[in-house]
């Protein structure tokens, strides 16, 4: 069975592991505080032109997300989601279980929240009908890049939300689980020092881009900044062994690998996605990322998923369902050939 599902199921790059395995029996100080994390720190701030930044590196995604909206928010505020938001969705009410409600708004087939979206909630709780204080009072929105739909936001679209943001006293935090895909995505026109100039913090994934695990949190705001470190060691995001992920960190962004081997699984992503469409299958949402969503037969998924594991997305018919295709920085070419011949002669026997 070759896994085509998600972006994470393989370990690390070689890399990665040569440099954990080298330093295995090195003696640092802990809980980040070794001259990995400080150095990979560096690399990522100079990567993203914010000196002034910090940086933080968490265990995992969803420690990530609900440890900084936990400590940017107070008891009585929540945060603006995309209904599709993995917040929303796919971390089991970790938000939520912090106290703080999540203000969901719809965001069509590619996940993005708007601007105008932004506005009229925060126009509809600060200048509505109603006094505000019967109300969760929004103070962040939150977006992902890329989305869970394989989007990716525009430059003009994230200085739309940042302009909405700042009109209405808002955070800007961006999930950037897939952070790499997003950024080397084809068409996109967003760099991490435009991230740094508009987003209040955001993140940079790790586990999806080729890392055995972790996350780095950066933090831009400095109302955000001071003390966040007590947050991440309450929160559960804090590694003893720091160092396992500074050096992962440090080996991504040494010389860019991070955007190099993101770059390879998005085009391998889109020899998919032309195989797909030209033996005749739909497209279900439009992607330029790792993901991609396309629309088959339930006969011809079948039988695709005799050899290939997919994940399922929607039953869009009675007779048809949409799945998620993903390529990760690991996909093997060949893997991606079979993939397409199979899809090619399936699509000629409808």
């Amino acid at each position: 069975m070759v896994y085509f599902n998600c972006d994470y199921t393989e370990g690390a790059h070689p890399r990665i592991l040569e440099k954990l395995a080298g330093t295995n029996l090195e003696q640092t100080p802990g809980y980040g505080q070794d001259i990995y994390c400080e150095q990979a720190a560096r690399l990522i701030l100079q990567a993203c032109a914010a000196p002034e930044a910090q940086v933080h590196f968490l265990v995992g995604g969803t420690q990530a997300n609900f440890t900084v909206i936990r400590w940017a928010l107070r008891a009585h505020q929540g945060v603006i989601a995309p209904e599709t938001g993995h917040i929303h969705v796919h971390e089991t009410g970790a938000v939520e279980a912090t106290g703080h409600k999540i203000l969901a708004l719809p965001c069509g087939i590619e996940g993005k929240l708007t601007a105008a979206q932004v506005e009229k909630a925060a126009a509809e709780h600060f200048a509505g009908s109603m006094p505000p204080v019967h109300m969760v009072q929004p103070k962040m929105v939150y977006i992902s890049q890329s989305t869970e739909n394989g989007a990716v936001y525009s430059l003009a679209e994230l200085e739309a939300l940042h302009g909405a943001c700042q009109k209405w006293g808002l955070y800007l935090f961006v999930d950037g689980a897939r952070m790499g895909y997003g950024l080397t995505a084809k068409g996109a026109d967003v760099t991490l020092e435009d991230m740094a100039r508009l987003c209040d913090a955001f993140t940079i994934g790790g586990t999806k881009c080729g890392a055995l695990f972790g996350e780095a949190v950066v933090l831009v705001n400095p109302e955000l900044s001071e003390g966040f470190g007590y947050a991440v060691k309450q929160n559960g995001g804090m590694l003893a062994k720091g160092r396992l992920l500074g050096l992962q960190f440090l080996e991504l962004f040494r010389d860019g690998l991070y955007f190099e081997i993101c770059g390879r699984a998005n085009q391998l992503a889109y020899q998919i996605a032309d195989a797909c469409k030209g033996a005749g299958f739909t497209e279900y949402a439009p992607s330029p990322t790792n993901q991609q969503f396309f629309v088959f037969p339930d006969p011809v998924l079948r039988q695709l998923e005799a050899k290939y594991h997919f994940s399922f997305w929607e039953k869009v018919d009675e007779g048809r369902t949409a799945v998620r295709i993903c390529t990760s920085w690991a996909t093997r070419e060949e893997n991606v050939r079979a993939l397409m011949e199979d899809i090619r002669a399936a699509g000629s026997r409808l």
